[in-house]
């Protein structure tokens, strides 16, 4: 279990997790509060990112990046080595401190990998019912080269990879999971201040799937092609470079163990855009047409919606790295959908959890009104009440991602006043945190 020395363990049943402890502060020694004794009487509104904002493209955007120090949130994220961040940068240079999800993208490809040699086949519906098993069970193993050897001696790995135990439930997602507690700096750059494991392997999925297939048999032949659907451009822009990074360094140590089924993995590029436009549905057509049998995305919940139908109805295996609706958990996929990335009622508990220890007595949501924005929201607030904030003391409020401006929704925010606000978006999220320090409600000290 990669945790660090600085992680916490919980435990989640169900829908409940164990209270989490207080968490350290951030390193640049800023916090979006305001000394009790201000001589204005004005108080400093805490404001939360979560995955779909909290990283260093977000500072980026703002002219002062002092603007955003204090501005803390939740992430799905390990506490990754140097040795593998040094391999992702190898890749891209250009990643500089983002690294989100590229752990659970690497992960992605070796379980699809590993899958496909226990079932001694490159056809999605042969190998979807092993991926399970190659996560719990059997032989523990941490990368893919210990893996496959394990395979060919006859055993059944149990990968841990880049972002822990992993430990499949039954509906192909991570019973463990690892949330990093980032916080911006004066120069605009995140720092983790905190690594949370949240989850339990003993809600893993208890069928490991079938027995192995003998070497050679079966269709026995490569390659296995991977197909990338993942945000080169649109909202989700800035979380395509590290899984891009994740899914080639992954592909890189395949193929130098040497590749699955006799042959290289190959591994085709695809945007997945936004769902502004239909990018994702041209690239699903296209990786159609190249015989992908699994697809790496997409990193949007929403765009999944837009296409999960289409891959997994043509027998493509569909392996997410970032999606957390929880509305996934249950959906018809054929048997051929996964995610390594936790599903929002775990993020939800963190971050409300977070909230919580830093003394906030009232809580205000701008969401975008989308698959990710209004089921992580809803989350965040059942938890928020379920530990004893009265329901008039949270306010959740939603936008169109797409809008030019965000007056409205962030005047109705500085009306309510609340202790703290979380904004639950992606690249427009620059803009509503500049409407909340113009309006006196945001980080930007008064």
């Amino acid at each position: 279990m990669r945790t660090g020395s600085t992680a916490r363990g919980v435990a989640l049943t169900g829908a409940a997790l164990l209270a989490l402890t207080a968490c350290g502060g951030g390193g640049s020694g800023s916090d979006n509060t305001a000394s009790e004794g201000s001589d204005s009487g004005d108080k400093q509104v805490k404001v939360y990112g979560t995955d779909g904002n909290i990283g260093d493209p977000l500072g980026e955007q703002f002219e002062d990046p002092a603007d955003l120090a204090g501005v803390k949130g939740t992430t799905p994220l390990t506490e990754l080595s140097d040795d593998f961040k040094n391999k992702l940068l190898k890749i891209d240079p250009d990643l500089g401190n983002t690294f989100n999800y590229a752990g659970e993208s690497y992960d992605a490809v070796v379980i699809t990998s590993l899958a496909a040699a226990m079932a001694q086949s490159n056809d999605a519906k042969k190998f979807a019912p092993y991926i399970n098993g190659v996560t719990f069970g059997g032989d523990k193993c941490e990368d893919f080269a210990s893996c496959i050897d394990i395979i060919k001696g006859g055993g059944n790995p149990d990968y841990d990879g880049i972002t822990g135990p992993l430990a499949f439930a039954d509906p192909g997602e991570p019973a463990v999971a690892s949330f990093g507690v980032l916080q911006f700096n004066d120069e605009g750059k995140t720092e983790p201040t905190d690594y949370i494991i949240v989850g339990d392997e003993e809600n893993a999925a208890q069928d490991e799937g079938p027995a192995a297939a003998k070497l050679g048999s079966g269709d026995g032949k490569g390659p296995l092609k991977f197909g990338e659907l993942l945000p080169l451009t649109g909202s989700l822009a800035f979380l395509g470079p590290p899984e891009v990074a994740g899914v080639q360094l992954a592909v890189n140590e395949i193929n130098k163990a040497g590749g699955v089924l006799g042959a290289d993995v190959e591994v085709v590029e695809g945007d997945s855009g936004d769902t502004s436009t239909n990018i994702a549905t041209q690239t699903v057509a296209s990786h159609q047409r190249a015989g992908v049998n699994a697809i790496i995305g997409a990193a949007s919940s929403d765009v999944t919606k837009t296409v999960i139908d289409t891959v997994t109805q043509a027998g493509i295996l569909m392996f997410s790295p970032a999606n957390t609706s929880d509305d996934f958990t249950t959906y018809d996929d054929n048997g051929l959908y996964f995610r390594t990335a936790p599903p929002d009622i775990m993020q939800g508990q963190v971050l409300a959890d977070l909230i919580n220890q830093d003394g906030n007595q009232s809580v205000g949501i701008l969401a975008q009104n989308g698959e990710y924005g209004t089921g992580l929201a809803e989350r965040i607030v059942e938890n928020l009440q379920s530990a004893g904030l009265a329901e008039d003391q949270v306010k959740s409020v939603y936008y169109d991602p797409q809008a030019s401006d965000f007056s409205d929704v962030v005047q109705e925010m500085a009306d309510f006043n609340p202790d703290a606000i979380v904004v639950v978006g992606f690249d427009e999220s620059a803009k509503i945190i500049a409407g909340l320090n113009e309006q006196g409600v945001g980080p930007a000290k008064n």
